[in-house]
């Protein structure tokens, strides 16, 4: 039995994810932005065990996540899900003056990561669409470019899988790996997305509580329990480390360097 907290678990693959920790009998903390949504999450997934609240858009409240989870003791995964998608049609200022995908996809489960107490596994989700998005790490928070909705959420799936590769690097006991999901007729992939919604939460499953050799490995990249190739660029140690450099900045939060 493993003790896992999923982000954005209050509907979509994260609640899908929870109910199936849950079924296989496994100790399951969800988290959601309001209150509202916390109980209604909790109404979906009958045997979680709590939940934590907290808007991801907000760095304040996402260190205040990170405080809930800590409170609750160690975890033995954490399923960083959450996530907003790509139909944004402007640059959507956070509180802290960032777009409000990047807050949520990249900037959160940064914070999330450096705060909470260390698991045994890190889980990320990305995306297919992770293959288009900008290496070069260039005005990361949309300052200077014309706003592309689909173009800033490919960033930020880039992105999740640079810090998982990063930590991977950084944190040799704990086993950390990105995955996507595929493009499935959830809220946020719609109602034509044409991939298998049944596949879509059980890799992250996999990852966060199998003991099968091929999810005991840390530093790789997944597509329904098989290896996928990432992006290339997502290999390279400089541009994880100018990843993890952008999101201490933006943060003031530092990632232990083991």
């Amino acid at each position: 039995m493993a003790r896992v907290f999923i982000t954005g678990s209050s509907d979509g693959l994260g609640r899908m994810a929870a109910q199936l920790l849950i079924e296989q009998r496994h100790r399951v903390v969800l988290h959601a932005r309001s209150q509202q949504r916390g109980e209604e999450a909790l109404d979906a997934a009958p045997g979680a065990e709590g939940v934590v609240i907290g808007d991801l858009a907000s760095i304040a409240q996402t260190r205040q996540v990170a405080d809930q989870v800590n409170a609750l003791g160690s975890f033995d995964a954490v399923i960083h899900n959450a996530g907003v998608g790509y139909r944004e049609p402007r640059r959507i200022a956070t509180q802290d003056g960032l777009p409000h995908v990047f807050a949520v996809n990249t900037l959160a489960p940064y914070i999330l990561t450096a705060l909470i107490q260390k698991p045994q596994r890190l889980v990320y989700l990305s995306s297919g669409l992770h293959q288009r998005g900008d290496a070069s790490l260039t005005d990361l928070v949309w300052e200077r470019r014309p706003w592309q909705g689909q173009q800033a959420y490919s960033d930020t799936k880039l992105h999740d899988v640079l810090l998982a590769f990063a930590v991977a690097r950084r944190w040799p006991a704990v086993l950390s790996n990105a995955l996507e999901p595929g493009w499935v007729p959830t809220k946020m992939g719609g109602p034509g997305a044409p991939d298998n919604l049944d596949a879509a939460h059980r890799t992250q499953v996999w990852l966060a509580v199998s003991h099968d050799p091929a999810a005991m490995v840390t530093g790789q990249y997944f597509f329904h329990k098989r290896l996928r190739p990432p992006n290339p660029a997502t290999r390279d140690t400089e541009r994880q480390d100018a990843l993890l450099d952008a999101c201490r900045r933006l943060s003031g939060v530092d990632l232990p360097a083991s």
